[in-house]
């Protein structure tokens, strides 16, 4: 037996697949330490049915983030306007 699991597996099989899966819900393994054990990547776009381009996914990462600036600027703004009637002088210090 010990010479079977150090060859390594070429070919995933049904059963193969379903005992990894039901070591991962249970706990028993992390996905990290699966994935390093059998040579996968882990990758959330590698889960997907139809995958996303590597265009595709830099697109949508840089639009989150455009989002998250604006959202930003957003209460930048607010802050500003709110404290308007208070006059804050920036060249004087408390010092």
């Amino acid at each position: 037996m010990a010479a079977e699991s150090a060859e390594p597996i070429e070919r995933w099989t049904a059963k193969r697949r379903v005992t990894l899966v039901v070591s991962l819900l249970k706990g028993e393994t992390s996905v990290a330490e699966a994935a390093r054990l059998h040579g996968l990547t882990v990758a959330e776009n590698a889960l997907r049915t139809r995958q996303k381009d590597e265009d595709a996914v830099k697109d949508e990462q840089i639009k989150k983030l455009k989002q998250k600036i604006g959202d930003r600027v957003l209460d930048n703004d607010i802050l500003r306007e709110a404290l308007k009637p208070y006059h804050l002088d920036r060249k004087t210090s408390d010092a």
